[in-house]
């Protein structure tokens, strides 16, 4: 009986271990690698071109308050090719490393944020910005965790993401990050998990512009 036991307390901890170890252990560097990877213009416009299914959208990832001590800060811009003016989705992003095994990319929406369109372009709309403009959206943080190529891939966790939109209950976004590029993943559910909006076939691949 004994033994029986103690070979059951060795197999849960080789479990337990294991689950420990599911993502690679993050260095000091791999923050500021997230970030560089991030950072920058994109668009899917190849996507676009290749599957009907997809539009040409430009994502637009600019860094802000860049004094801050607390991790990485972005205004982020997404809108069609061709109304670059007309943004469909303004956010600010909080990078930062949450444990040894997580970076947090925390999602704020911003007050009056018609105002601050094309800020990405604009450094007096930039300099404007600042922590009284944001809304948190909680549940809609993106918890990302390094791959075993040494991309970053990660999502929002479970149903905690609320959302209207399109008369849903909740959204998802699934992400992972690579050198050239960026695969984002959004979609919107009811209460009952039937989808309701987003791509229907997989993510968004937004290719990274040259700088």
């Amino acid at each position: 009986m004994q033994s029986f036991i103690h070979i059951l307390i060795l197999v849960l901890g080789f479990a337990i271990n294991g689950m420990s170890q599911a993502h690679p252990t993050l260095s000091k560097k791999d923050l500021k690698k997230v970030y560089k990877m991030m950072k920058g213009s994109f668009n899917s416009g190849q996507q676009a071109k290749l599957d009907t299914n997809y539009f040409n959208i430009s994502l637009k990832m600019t860094p802000i308050w860049k004094n801050r001590k607390d991790g990485y800060w972005m205004y982020v811009e997404q809108a069609m090719a061709t109304g670059l003016d007309r943004p469909y989705r303004q956010r600010i992003y909080h990078l930062y490393q949450q444990d040894n095994q997580t970076i947090v990319s925390k999602v704020y929406e911003v007050k009056d944020v018609k105002k601050y369109t094309g800020a990405w372009k604009n450094p007096v709309l930039l300099a404007a910005l600042n922590d009284s403009l944001l809304i948190d959206r909680q549940g809609c943080s993106i918890f990302l965790h390094k791959t075993s190529d040494g991309n970053y891939a990660g999502a929002t966790p479970g149903k905690e993401c609320l959302s209207t939109m399109r008369g849903a209950t909740y959204a998802t976004s699934e992400v992972t990050i690579y050198k050239d590029k960026i695969v984002s993943w959004d979609r919107g559910w009811s209460k009952e998990d039937n989808y309701l909006w987003g791509a229907e076939f997989g993510g968004y691949h937004f290719i990274k512009e040259k700088e």
